[in-house]
């Protein structure tokens, strides 16, 4: 009986650590211009007008400033957001298919320091 009850909390464990990992990893916070999307760690996200729906065109020097929201191999899309295939054979998240970016320079929750940068750069609303 104990072995049973272990097989089951085992399965139930695998599953919900693989759900945590298939849902996209974006939160709301508030920021100067109201709620924003933000990563898991709080960081606000941005859109890239350059950047053309289920295509990311932000690589090298660019995706070193703005860094992908990238997802996990396992994840799955859900909702208003789906996953991008990147030309270096990552996979990124996206909403409403527009790829999702963090900006280097914001360095708190609700940061928005990358709205309006260079006039192709917004804040992801939710």
């Amino acid at each position: 009986m104990k072995s049973a009850k272990f097989l089951i909390a085992l399965t139930l464990a695998s599953a919900a650590a693989t759900a945590a990992f298939a849902t996209p990893p974006v939160k709301t916070v508030e920021s100067a211009k109201g709620n924003v999307l933000a990563g898991e760690n709080g960081m606000s996200l941005y859109t890239f007008k350059k950047d053309t729906k289920g295509v990311s065109n932000c690589y090298d020097d660019c995706a070193k400033n703005w860094p992908p929201l990238m997802a996990d191999s396992n994840a799955k899309p859900e909702g208003a957001y789906s996953i991008v295939d990147r030309k270096d054979g990552m996979k990124q998240w996206a909403k409403d298919g527009m790829p999702l970016y963090f900006w280097v320079k914001d360095k708190k929750m609700g940061d928005i320091t990358g709205d309006g940068v260079k006039d192709v750069w917004n804040v992801a609303k939710p």
